[in-house]
C-alpha cells in the first residue's frame, strides 16, 4: 500500500486515466520520476530473467512498463510545452539523465532483443496478426538503431551521445523560447502603428498592459509588439513603418544566435554528435539512420522529390518576386528595385488585396473559433460519421483557457476524447501548433477481462487569442493550422487498432505521419465546410460569395515562392545530416548560405541566423526529417484527389469514400507498411501529379 500512499500525495505517480493538471506542481517532478524509476528498475530486472518468447511473455509486460514511464513522463514534457517555468525547468533537467539512462538500458536490453528475434523465428509468428508481426520487427529495429549490438566502450559512448543530445535538445528549445519572449517593441505614437489593423493594435494594446502599462488602449496606446506569432506576421504584412518592419525582421531571424541564449555551438555540437552516432551504429551519416525507420527508401529517392518539386518551383517563384517589385513600383514604392525580407510580407499583402480584392484581415470577423470548431465537427460527422461534442468541465486541464470534447461513433458509442488548447501564451508556451498523444489507445486486461482504453489527444495550436471582449477571430491561415493538427488527432483518435504499439500515429513511418494532417487543409477550401463556418461574429451574416471566389483565386498566390521555401528548409536539413562534417572548412550557415542559391529567389541576410531557432531539427523529431512534410504531401493531395474524383458535390459518393478513408488511413494506424495502407484506400501507389495540381503548379512542371 506504500506506493499508492505516495500516489495520493505525488499526482504525478498515478500513472493512468487522464493527468489532474490542476493538482500537479514542479516540486512533484524530482521525486515522482526519482520513485518511478527505481521501481521501473526492478520491474526490468525480473522482467529480463524470466522473459519468455511469446506475444504474452514479451510486449505485453513490456508494454506495461513501458506506459508507467510514458504517462508521467509525457505529462512532465507536455508540461514544458505548454506551461513552461524555472521551476519546472529545473525540475526537468534534473531527472532528464536518469530517464535517458532507464531508456537506454531498456532499448539495449539483451534478454528482450534475443526474444523478440526468438518470437520471429519461432513456431508462433505465423499465428500472430498483421499488426502484431509489425510491433514486433519494430522492437528488433529500433534495438539495434538503440545500440543493442553494442559493447564495451562503444556502448558507453553512444549512451553518453544519447544523454548530451537530450540535453542539448532542451537547451535549444528553452532558448528560442527565452529569446522570442526577450524581445519586444512598444510603440508609442500613431505614426509607428500607421497601417495595422484593429486586431493587431488590441493585440498589442493588451500586450503592452500584461506588462504593466495599465492604461494602454487600443486607440492610444502604447502599444507592444513581439515576435510571437499573433504579433509578428501581422505587422510585417501591414506595418507602412519600413524602418520598424526591419528591426523586427531582424529581431526574428537572429533569434538565440547572441550572448548566452546563442544555439550557435548547441547546433554543431549536436551535429557532432548525430554524426558520431550514426558511425557508431554503422551508418555513413545520421540522415542514412533516420531513414533506416522512414518509409524513404535512401537518401537519393529524397532528394529526388525535392530536386524534382524544386525544378517545379523555382522559376515560379523567380517569377513571383519580379511581379511584386514590379507591383511596388507601379505603386510608387522607393524601395521597389531592391525589396528586401523586410518587404515582401508587406508587399505580397498589398498585392493580395489589390489582385484579390480582400485582406487577409477582412475575413477574421467571419472565423471566431467557435464557429470554425462547428465547422470542423460538421466536416468530421459528413466524411467520417463521427460525432464530435463539448466536454468542458469533465477534465482536468492546465489553463483555463484549455478545452474538452468527445467523439462518438455513428451509434452513439463514445470512442476518443481531445484536449484543445488554442490560443497564444508567449510567457509559458512554445510556438508553433502541434498534436500530442495524452493516452492512446488499447486492449487492457485486468484481473480476468478486457476492456477497452480509449485515445485522448492533445491539439495545441498558438492562435489569436480572444482580444476585448470579442472571440478569437482567426485568420484563415489559423483555421488551416486548426484542421492540420486536428488531422493528426483523427488518426490517433479514430484508430481501430487495440494494440499499444500500433495503434493510432504509433509505428507510422515519420515521413508518413503528415498525410492525415495535410489531407485535412484541403477541406478548408470546400465550398460547403467553408460556407458552413464562415458566418460574421456579430451579425451571423455568411461570407459573402465574393469572398469565396477570392479565397479559391488566391489559394495558388505565390505558392511557388511558399513551396520553395520549404524546399529550402528540407535541403538544409538533409544537407546539414548527410555530407556536412562539423568542425570542417565549412560552417552550418555556410551550408545554409550555398544550399539558399538553388532554394530562394532572395538570398538570406549576412545576420539572418534561421538555423539558431529551427527548433523542428534541433529540438524536434524532424532531424534528416525535415522532407517529410513533402514526402507526405504527395500521399495527402492524391488522397484528397479521390475525393475530387469522387465529386466533392456527391454526398453519397463523399460518404462512400470518407468510410474507405477512415477503415484504411485513420483506422490501421502503424498496423501496416504506409504504402500498403495508401494502396488499401487509393488502389493504387501515390502521384505527385495532385500535388503540383494543387500548388498551381503543374503547368510549370
Amino acid at each position: 500500500m506504500i506506493a499508492n500512499a505516495t500516489a495520493i500525495d505525488n499526482p504525478l505517480l498515478i500513472g493512468k486515466g487522464l493527468p489532474p493538471f490542476e493538482t500537479i506542481k514542479p516540486e512533484h517532478v524530482v521525486p515522482a520520476m526519482t520513485q518511478l524509476l527505481a521501481e521501473l528498475d526492478e520491474e526490468l530486472a525480473k522482467l529480463e530473467a524470466k522473459v519468455t518468447p511469446t506475444w504474452d511473455g514479451l510486449v505485453e509486460p513490456l508494454d506495461r512498463l513501458g506506459e508507467r514511464l510514458t504517462w508521467t513522463w509525457g505529462v512532465v514534457s507536455h508540461l514544458m510545452g505548454v506551461k513552461n517555468s524555472p521551476e519546472l525547468r529545473e525540475a526537468y533537467e534534473t531527472v532528464q539523465p536518469q530517464v535517458v539512462q532507464f531508456s537506454n538500458k531498456l532499448n539495449q536490453s539483451q534478454p528482450f532483443y534475443k526474444a523478440f528475434k526468438a518470437l520471429r523465428e519461432g513456431d508462433d509468428w505465423s499465428s500472430l496478426e498483421p499488426a502484431q508481426k509489425r510491433i514486433v520487427e519494430a522492437a528488433i529495429r529500433d534495438a539495434e538503431l538503440s545500440g543493442v549490438g553494442l559493447e564495451g566502450e562503444k556502448r558507453d559512448r553512444f549512451n553518453a551521445i544519447q544523454l548530451e543530445l537530450a540535453e542539448l535538445s532542451t537547451k535549444f528549445s528553452n532558448n528560442v523560447l527565452d529569446a522570442t519572449k526577450a524581445f519586444s517593441m512598444t510603440l508609442t505614437s500613431k505614426d509607428e502603428v500607421d497601417g495595422l489593423p484593429p486586431s493587431l493594435t488590441s493585440l498589442a494594446a493588451q500586450a503592452a498592459r500584461a506588462a504593466g502599462e495599465e492604461n494602454a488602449t487600443a486607440e492610444n496606446g502604447p502599444w507592444r509588439i513581439t515576435l510571437d506569432y499573433p504579433s509578428y506576421v501581422p505587422f510585417m504584412q501591414h506595418s507602412t513603418r519600413r524602418d520598424l518592419r526591419e528591426k523586427l525582421y531582424k529581431a526574428f531571424v537572429s533569434r538565440a544566435s547572441t550572448g548566452e541564449l546563442d544555439n550557435t555551438p548547441l547546433i554543431e555540437r549536436i551535429l557532432e554528435l548525430r554524426k558520431e552516432k550514426a558511425a557508431l551504429l554503422g551508418y555513413e551519416s545520421f540522415a542514412e539512420l533516420s531513414l533506416a525507420s522512414k518509409m524513404a527508401p535512401n537518401v537519393e529517392a529524397v532528394e529526388g522529390l525535392l530536386e524534382e518539386l524544386r525544378r517545379a518551383s523555382y522559376e515560379a517563384a523567380v517569377k513571383d518576386l519580379e511581379e511584386l517589385k514590379a507591383f511596388a513600383a507601379a505603386k510608387g514604392a522607393e524601395e521597389a528595385n531592391d525589396l528586401k525580407h523586410w518587404d515582401i510580407s508587406f508587399w505580397a499583402e498589398r498585392q493580395q488585396e489589390e489582385k484579390f480584392a480582400f485582406s487577409a484581415e477582412e475575413l477574421r470577423p467571419y472565423f471566431p473559433l467557435p464557429q470554425v470548431l462547428d465547422g470542423l465537427f460538421s466536416l468530421v460527422k459528413r466524411l467520417f460519421s463521427v460525432t464530435v461534442t463539448a466536454a468542458d468541465g469533465t477534465a482536468p486541464v492546465w489553463h483555463e483557457d484549455v478545452r474538452y470534447f468527445q467523439i462518438a461513433d455513428e451509434t452513439g458509442t463514445p470512442i476518443a476524447n481531445f484536449y484543445l488548447d488554442p490560443y497564444s501564451r508567449p510567457a509559458e508556451k512554445r510556438g508553433g501548433a502541434w498534436m500530442d498523444d495524452c493516452i492512446g489507445r488499447a486492449k487492457i486486461y485486468e484481473n480476468g477481462t478486457s476492456t477497452t482504453r480509449l485515445p485522448v489527444a492533445y491539439l495545441v495550436c498558438n492562435q489569436t487569442p480572444p482580444v476585448d471582449g470579442k472571440p478569437s477571430l482567426m485568420t484563415f491561415n489559423e483555421v488551416e493550422t486548426l484542421f492540420h493538427e486536428f488531422g493528426h488527432g483523427l488518426q490517433h483518435m479514430l484508430t481501430k487498432v487495440d494494440y499499444a504499439g500500433a495503434s493510432g500515429i504509433n509505428n507510422v513511418e515519420w515521413d508518413a505521419v503528415e498525410l492525415p494532417s495535410q489531407f485535412m487543409e484541403n477541406w478548408c477550401y470546400d465550398r460547403p465546410t467553408l460556407m458552413g463556418m464562415a458566418k460574421h461574429y456579430e451579425t451571423g451574416e455568411p461570407l459573402p460569395e465574393h469572398y469565396y471566389q477570392k479565397l479559391l483565386a488566391a489559394r495558388h498566390y505565390m505558392s511557388g515562392s511558399t513551396m520553395l521555401r520549404q524546399l529550402h528548409f528540407s535541403s538544409i536539413d538533409l544537407e546539414l545530416h548527410h555530407r556536412y562534417l562539423p568542425g570542417g572548412n565549412e560552417t552550418a550557415v555556410d551550408v545554409r548560405k550555398r544550399i539558399a542559391k538553388t532554394t530562394t529567389v532572395l538570398p538570406p541576410l549576412q545576420e539572418d541566423n534561421f538555423l539558431c531557432a529551427f527548433g523542428h531539427i534541433f529540438a524536434g523529431g524532424y532531424a534528416a526529417g525535415y522532407y517529410s512534410y513533402k514526402w507526405a504531401e504527395v500521399l495527402s493531395a492524391d488522397a484528397f484527389a479521390a475525393f475530387e474524383d469522387a465529386g466533392l458535390d456527391n454526398e453519397e459518393a463523399i460518404a462512400t469514400t470518407g468510410k474507405r478513408y477512415r477503415d484504411t488511413v485513420l483506422a490501421l494506424g502503424g498496423s501496416l507498411p504506409p504504402m500498403e495502407v495508401f494502396k488499401a484506400f487509393r488502389g493504387r501507389e501515390p502521384s505527385t501529379e495532385p500535388l503540383l495540381k494543387h500548388s498551381g503548379l503543374v503547368t510549370a512542371s
